[in-house]
């Protein structure tokens, strides 16, 4: 009969333990999207643009990061843990490369109008060089590195569907940011799409 009741108060326990940490995770994942709401407020209003989509995908990064933050440092040495430090530092590594070529190379100015952009993104030149020899997105390709670098901390089906999602999600920004480029450059960017892969060199 003790053994029954603290088989009961273990289950009882364990459950509002769970409890709580939904809720941590939920408070968490509530106060990290505030600020990508704010600095999305445009885009949202612009159902079709890449940003629009981008949104969607930052949100899902943010649900992963807000479910497997304890899991950052766990089993340092685990097959999971070691791919999921290489593809964050892969991700680091294509979102600095990226932003500097389009600041540096891109000539950012407002000969762009689409009000969904931020500065960095109107472009007025289309870039061929560093990484951009090899992939047209590099930002979003550091992004879907990013989503399964924070998957694999803690592998599990639910946020398996949610790094799914956040990957259509990228997919279907880059495909929109296609579109715009398309738009601004035309034929150039055509002949550019021809030579390249979206994501990874040679291969997507």
């Amino acid at each position: 009969m003790d053994g029954q009741k603290k088989g009961i108060t273990e289950a009882f326990c364990n459950f509002t333990c769970y409890k709580i940490q939904m809720m941590l995770n939920l408070i968490i994942f509530g106060f990290l999207s505030v600020p990508v709401v704010i600095v999305s407020w445009r885009a949202l209003l612009s159902p079709g643009s890449h940003g629009f989509y981008r949104f969607f995908s930052w949100e899902c990064i943010l649900w992963l990061l807000a479910f497997n933050y304890r899991f950052w440092f766990e089993d340092t040495f685990s097959l999971h843990q070691i791919l999921s430090w290489v593809l964050l530092f892969l991700s680091a590594y294509l979102v600095i490369a990226g932003v500097i070529l389009l600041k540096k190379s891109g000539k950012p100015n407002n000969n762009r109008n689409e009000k969904s952009l931020y500065q960095f993104e109107k472009t007025s030149v289309l870039i061929e060089t560093g990484i951009f020899k090899y992939i047209r997105h590099p930002l979003y390709a550091s992004l879907i590195f990013l989503t399964w670098g924070i998957f694999l901390k803690n592998p599990n089906f639910n946020l398996l569907l949610v790094s799914l999602i956040s990957t259509a999600f990228l997919y279907l920004t880059a495909r929109c940011d296609e579109k715009e480029c398309l738009n601004f450059f035309c034929n150039e960017y055509m002949e550019y799409m021809k030579r390249t892969k979206m994501f990874i060199p040679f291969l997507i």
